[in-house]
């Protein structure tokens, strides 16, 4: 064979060995072209099942989570993506966790929509219940301009606490109010959430969720929280209680177990009504499990201040983020609103604030409070007339 004939067949082989490769690489580009138009299809696909699914049965756990092994948090609720305005698919969604106790329902369908209405994040509600409310609640939503929120509906089981609160607190004269620890479970009720927001039902967001979501922690800190000493809180004295803006007013220093621990007396406690949580870091660092524990030695041992200064739920937090918390811009809880009748705060600075917080029993949905105007603003009127403000000059009409 002449080696021009060589030639020939090298260059052959080459050019079919080039037609074979072109060959596979088209034929992978098609095939990945196939697949995303496909995802883009199922996408709306999923979206219209889940929507169909939910709207028939009424009452369904969400099954994309995996809840085996979790005793009494369950999903009953979920209603998918259906944005009362444009939401950029891209942006991070911001999970918020709030309560709804029967009682108190009227805050939290205020707070909710003082929140969707300043925001145009991807904020989806996590809305922490009883069995007994979930109709109520879901009513609610459905029939008024919060219909289109995306939200699940979490029922909370008490057995979770059983062993870890007294059924009547003897120091407060009150029942112990179960979902106000609904706060210790987070990342249960957010299992797939790296980060997440808790707040109140007695709460009115005045400025975007966003600002407060992008708040910086430390590396190793679980949570940010706002600190009672700060410039913009009042600083209130309880009755005997000492301060409340500091551990003394909510652990009793004169027990062993408490002094042991080491923690200054005068150190600045924190309010819990509105957070911030890592829930990488929490669940890393234990945190409900550390919480469950010093709540059990609570009923054992009686560790709280006899004359609380505050939630029940404070205490154990102050101990497990003693000096290993972030803090959250002040603005964004402006407190003690619910602490008199009376305002404490001028017009301008209620205005300005991002959030506003009627901790304390003056409750703006109740018969006497303050800046009630400014929450009324936020408030939808129950459709079913269960829940009703209560107000003076409603008494004083029914007298005449």
């Amino acid at each position: 064979m002449s080696f021009r004939k060589v030639n020939i067949i090298i260059l052959v082989l080459a050019v079919v060995f080039f037609l074979l490769v072109l060959h596979h690489n088209f034929l992978g580009l098609s095939s990945l072209l196939r697949n995303e138009v496909s995802e883009a299809r199922e996408e709306p696909l999923w979206a219209a099942t889940i929507c169909s699914h939910f709207s028939r049965a009424g009452l369904q756990k969400v099954g994309t989570v995996d809840y085996s092994g979790i005793v009494g948090l369950q999903p009953i609720d979920f209603i998918p993506n259906v944005p009362r305005r444009a939401v950029d698919g891209r942006q991070e969604e911001i999970p918020v966790v709030i309560a709804a106790s029967e009682d108190r329902l009227g805050g939290t369908i205020a707070a909710i929509n003082s929140i969707q209405h300043n925001t145009r994040s991807n904020v989806i509600f996590y809305i922490v219940t009883l069995n007994h409310t979930a109709d109520h609640l879901r009513s609610w939503l459905s029939s008024s301009t919060l219909k289109s929120i995306r939200y699940k509906i979490v029922n909370f089981d008490t057995k979770l606490l059983e062993g870890k609160v007294k059924e009547e607190d003897p120091d407060q004269g009150e029942s112990i109010k179960p979902l106000t620890f609904a706060r210790f479970y987070l990342p249960i009720l957010v299992p797939k959430a790296k980060k997440a927001i808790y707040m109140d039902d007695d709460v009115i967001v005045q400025g975007d969720i966003l600002a407060l979501y992008n708040t910086p922690l430390k590396p190793g800190h679980a949570a940010a929280f706002s600190e009672d000493c700060d410039s913009v809180s009042t600083k209130v004295v309880i009755r005997g209680a000492g301060n409340q803006y500091n551990y003394i007013g909510y652990l009793d220093y004169k027990k062993e177990r408490i002094r042991k621990l080491s923690m200054k007396a005068s150190t600045c406690s924190f309010n819990p009504g509105v957070f911030v949580a890592n829930l990488t870091e929490w669940k890393r660092q234990n945190i409900t499990n550390q919480l469950e524990k010093w709540m059990k030695l609570n009923v054992e041992e009686g560790l709280y201040s006899r004359t609380l200064a505050g939630s029940i739920t404070t205490p154990p937090l102050l101990i497990v983020f003693y000096q290993q918390h972030s803090t959250i811009d002040p603005m964004w809880n402006v407190r003690h609103l619910g602490s008199s009748a009376g305002k404490r705060y001028s017009p301008q600075f209620v205005k300005a604030a991002k959030l506003l917080h009627w901790n304390g029993h003056f409750k703006p949905w109740g018969r006497t409070a303050s800046y009630t105007d400014v929450w009324e603003k936020w408030y939808i009127p129950d459709p079913t007339g269960k829940f009703s403000l209560i107000r003076r000059h409603m008494e004083i009409s029914n007298i005449k």
